[in-house]
C-alpha cells in the first residue's frame, strides 16, 4: 500500500520578523510576481503620468497594489503580528 507524504507548503512570500505583514520573496515565483508588479507601475507611470493624471494613475496603483497583497495573502505565510525571535 502506498502512502500519501506530507509535502511541506513552500510560501512564495516568507513572513517578516518583526511586524505585519510579509519580506521579500523566497521564491521565484515570488520574485515573478514582484517584477511583474514593479514592470505594471513603471507602465502605468508611463501611461498615466501622474503630474498630469493622478486620479488614473492613483487608481491603477491602488488595484495594483491590492492584487500584490491579495497574492502574497495566498501564497505567502499566514499574516500575524511577529515580535522577532520571541
Amino acid at each position: 500500500m502506498i502512502t500519501a507524504m506530507s509535502v511541506p507548503t513552500k510560501y512564495w512570500f516568507p513572513a517578516k520578523s518583526y511586524g505585519w505583514g510579509w519580506g521579500m520573496p523566497s521564491t521565484w515565483q515570488g520574485w515573478v510576481v514582484l517584477g511583474a508588479f514593479s514592470a505594471l507601475i513603471f507602465g502605468a507611470s508611463i501611461l498615466f503620468p501622474p503630474h498630469s493624471a493622478p486620479l488614473a494613475f492613483g487608481a491603477t496603483v491602488f488595484v495594483l497594489g491590492a492584487a500584490l497583497v491579495g497574492i502574497c495573502y495566498a501564497k505567502g505565510e499566514p499574516p500575524r503580528m511577529r515580535w522577532g525571535s520571541k
